[in-house]
């Protein structure tokens, strides 16, 4: 078996059990969706997630919308931004957005030492102050609902104000996935299957 998007060495019981595991309701049926629903399910290789979201076209088209301007169109760091959605799936222990993340961070230039460290990044070396401050950022929204002001001023102190509100933006953003990705008990797929 490969690596799943649910699961990586800690997930092991995650993956053996891959075929057991059932979404809590049926996925959309592509066949009988819209063409432009479609579509956008084939952008996205047709991945469970996009299925599941996809019994709301309007809201599955807006959320892939938004997913795209978080990932391709603003200016944050993609080794920041990643790292960030990484950590933010850890902290709402959803190992399908782990696995998906480390890969796509390792395809912009994550290290294989910082997608380890990211459970106990606050012991490793393998961070700069840049992403330190962010990971701590990331950390106090998910636990605290928002950061304190020491972690504000110092990550707002490395960033440009657009930066700031895409980094927070994109923690958000994936709290929800997140969120979606357990409530729904979306089935884990192999990463290559979902992630380029």
């Amino acid at each position: 078996m490969g690596t799943f998007a649910g699961g990586d060495k800690k997930h092991q019981k995650l993956r053996e059990n891959f075929r057991k595991i059932m979404a809590r309701i049926q996925y959309s049926d592509p066949s009988k969706a819209s063409d432009r629903t479609r579509e956008i399910l084939d952008k996205n290789r047709h991945a469970n997630i996009f299925r599941m979201m996809a019994h709301s076209p309007s809201y599955f088209e807006q959320y892939c919308r938004l997913g795209g301007a978080i990932r391709h169109k603003g200016e944050l760091d993609p080794v920041v931004r990643e790292l960030a959605i990484t950590r933010t799936g850890i902290l709402c222990e959803a190992p399908y957005e782990i696995v998906a993340h480390k890969r796509i961070g390792k395809n912009v230039g994550v290290t294989d030492a910082q997608n380890e460290a990211l459970e106990n990044w606050q012991a490793a070396s393998c961070f700069n102050e840049v992403q330190r401050a962010a990971l701590a950022f990331t950390d106090e929204i998910v636990k605290l609902k928002k950061p304190t002001d020491a972690t504000f001023k110092a990550i707002a102190s490395k960033l440009t104000p657009a930066a700031l509100v895409e980094l927070q933006l994109s923690v958000g953003f994936y709290i929800m996935t997140s969120k979606f990705l357990e409530t729904f008990e979306i089935d884990l797929q192999p990463v290559t299957e979902v992630v380029g």
